[in-house]
């Protein structure tokens, strides 16, 4: 059984860059981020110069996707970070991507993407309500989010996503519509919709008052599905909306097992089945670019069944579904509600979407 790739091209090669340093850790963040870093930022960046001229030499291949994140990349120098992108060797319409947090995006940070390639940006909103944003502890407020917008609108660039986040404590059903309503109103070419999920370790994780409702998100994603389907933007991915022919090339890339490299701290890469990381902290990244050494702290090769089962289950999540024979009739049967076949395909439900790890691990 085979399974066409989604969204991409057999020669699509990725990369993405990450910038580990925040001003304020927001309290539902796991990711390998930092605050009271900055005295790190040059040699870091430094650091990562060397270690995408390295990969170069090795000879990777044209960039058709580059995706900047963190971590906030917009709080560095925007020479600095326009430096960084210029050195990743992109194909001539390659889609790069740089994340920002509306209240550190600036006109000069623009103006240095354009210069340096980025025709893309994916701005962290998560609310746009003020009590909502308090609740998940950024430092923004929603007045920041459309003047982002405009920023970039002004500066030239034509393709925006917007995240957003929903269930946070306070945050009532008709919150989030208003959430929804303001962003669409914004004009994006496309909108992220998360969950908000528990993450050990996290200030959310350790105050259960805050835990998000399932119930309650549930609703919320229904309500996500419906506006967003009627402003025109397709579904393509269980936490994703785009405007025709504005899906996102890179994340596309991961759903559909393509190969990657990652660069900096905490990074990882994919290359035909074998997957490895980066060492976590930027300290520790830092000292082995410098003395030469490789950053890598692990890896795994993927068993071709393994391989296989995961591609299935990455493909569920997506409008592509998957071959009609990856599940059995009797699972199929006992999935009613929550799968729906369409020739000789296997697609979610939007039911079914809330509830995709239960159909995932009935997949073979």
């Amino acid at each position: 059984m085979s399974d066409p790739p989604i969204g991409r091209d057999d020669d699509d090669y990725g990369a993405y860059v990450h910038v580990p340093f925040c001003a304020h850790k927001c309290d539902y963040c796991a990711f390998a981020t930092w605050t009271g870093h900055e005295h790190l930022i040059d040699a870091y960046l430094a650091a990562v110069r060397r270690e995408i001229r390295r990969a170069v030499d090795e000879g990777i291949p044209p960039l058709t996707s580059v995706f900047v994140g963190g971590g906030t990349p917009t709080l560095l120098r925007p020479d600095a970070l326009a430096a960084l992108i210029e050195e990743l060797p992109t194909s001539p319409l390659a889609e790069v991507t740089v994340e920002c947090n509306p209240e550190s995006l600036t006109a000069a940070h623009i103006e240095a993407f354009r210069a340096a390639g980025v025709n893309r940006l994916s701005v962290g909103v998560q609310s746009m309500v003020d009590h909502v944003l308090e609740a998940l502890g950024r430092r923004h407020d929603r007045s920041n989010a459309a003047s982002a917008v405009a920023l970039a609108r002004a500066g030239g660039i034509t393709n925006i996503n917007l995240d957003v986040i929903y269930g946070a404590v306070g945050e009532s059903v008709e919150d989030w519509r208003a959430t929804l309503d303001e962003i669409v109103a914004l004009e994006p070419e496309h909108i992220s919709a998360y969950a908000l999920t528990v993450e050990g370790g996290t200030p959310l994780a350790a105050d259960a008052s805050r835990h998000p409702v399932d119930d309650d998100q549930a609703d919320m994603y229904v309500l996500a599905a419906e506006l967003l389907g009627n402003a025109g933007f397709e579904w393509y991915e269980i936490s994703n909306w785009a405007k025709p022919g504005r899906q996102c090339r890179h994340n596309q890339l991961y759903w559909s097992q393509g190969n990657y490299r990652g660069f900096g701290c905490a990074a990882h890469s994919h290359q035909d089945g074998r997957r490895w990381w980066n060492v976590r902290t930027p300290e520790r990244f830092v000292e082995l670019i410098e003395r030469g050494a490789p950053p890598e702290a692990g890896s795994e090769v993927l068993a071709a069944d393994t391989r296989r089962v995961e591609g299935l289950q990455l493909s569920l999540r997506t409008s592509r579904g998957v071959p009609a024979d990856a599940l059995s009739d009797e699972d199929a049967s006992a999935l009613e509600g929550l799968v729906e076949r369409v020739d000789d395909r296997v697609f979610l439900t939007r039911a079914g979407r809330m509830l995709a790890n239960e159909v995932a691990v009935r997949l073979h």
